[in-house]
């Protein structure tokens, strides 16, 4: 359906304690790679020195593969969205959080573990129930604590609402979860959340308008747009813009990760979306936007992890190189 999300392979905080990943980097750590920070007055956003894509430079140098490691570093040095587990999320959410307050940072967290998660496609699964899922963003919360964090919530919940994706006797529950999910990550003192809102091409903002009210859009900071899609920014501030003014004129920040040539239109219109050949790497992360509407660029898909099994790609949110360089190698610096 529209956009399917990968929920990526996150790091735990005692992984992060460990230096350990998962990825094909081998047993480098990505720490090897010597991965710097942005300034923070440009991008106030945690880089993780051991993700996918930081281990993937390590490996490639190791070989001696040194165009390749610089193009990976493209991806390695921006930071991008750390997707919590439905196993340990207070530990999860505390190891991240951590570690970009050690870097004086903001963590960005992506929250993707609603019931009946993406109408059993390539990234199904989610909470066994309503109450699993509370429990979850429980220990999401205790995890942040009072630290610095922003939070994407739930990619496609509302979308999938809309587009009857999710059948009507799961309605109730998921506005009602979605509801005391804000509310819950609201009550810490330093979380921003910003709840899904779909992307500029899948229908109207009228459309959406009123599922995102009844789930609590009005307690939110803003609503996230086009994430894990490619819709170029100029169409997504332009969809944003029309949805804002619907719902209070609220904020929203926009998924840049791989909209750097745009949306796919060749094949199959309802894959177009899962590893499009030919795309590329979009504006680097940073709250210095071009409209005042929106907070921030983000990369909240993690670029080169799959979308699913599709045209060639691994399991939904594996890390995978080919599609990774060629994403690298067809953005500009």
């Amino acid at each position: 359906m529209y956009g399917s999300r990968a929920a990526a392979v996150v790091l735990g905080a005692g992984l992060l304690i460990a230096g350990c990943s998962s990825g094909d980097g081998g047993d480098d750590a990505g720490q090897g790679a010597k991965i710097t920070q942005q300034p923070k007055g440009v991008d106030p956003f945690w880089v993780n020195p051991d993700g996918n894509a930081a281990r993937q430079v390590a490996a490639y140098e190791k070989d001696g593969k040194k165009d390749d490691a610089e193009q990976i570093r493209k991806i390695a040095e921006q930071p991008t969205g750390e997707w919590i587990g439905p196993e340990n999320p207070e530990q999860e959410a505390q190891g991240f959080t951590e570690a970009a307050e050690k870097s004086d940072r903001t963590a960005l967290l992506v929250l993707y573990n609603i019931p009946h998660r993406d109408c059993g496609q390539y990234s199904q699964g989610g909470a066994a129930d309503g109450n699993a899922y509370r429990a979850w963003i429980d220990g999401v919360a205790k995890g942040i604590g009072d630290r610095s964090a922003m939070v994407v919530l739930e990619p496609d919940a509302i979308l999938h609402l809309v587009n009857g994706c999710t059948p009507d006797e799961f309605h109730e529950e998921r506005y009602d979860l979605l509801k005391g999910a804000i509310a819950k990550l609201k009550s810490l003192k330093n979380t921003k959340v910003y709840l899904d809102a779909g992307n500029a091409g899948w229908g109207h903002p009228d459309q959406i308008f009123q599922p995102l009210q009844s789930a609590g859009i009005d307690q939110a900071d803003g609503f996230a747009l086009n994430v894990s899609n490619f819709y170029s920014t100029q169409d997504s501030i332009a969809y944003g813009k029309q949805l804002s003014a619907k719902v209070g004129n609220k904020h929203f920040v926009i998924d840049t990760s791989r909209n750097g040539n745009g949306p796919y239109t060749a094949g199959n219109p309802d894959e177009r979306w899962c590893n499009p050949p030919g795309r590329a790497l979009g504006e680097a992360p940073t709250t210095k936007t071009s409209d005042p509407l929106v907070d921030a660029y983000l990369w909240v898909k993690r670029p080169g992890e799959s979308d699913g099994e599709c045209k060639g790609g691994p399991k939904a949110g594996q890390w995978w190189p080919t599609y990774a360089l060629k994403l690298a190698q067809a953005s500009t610096p």
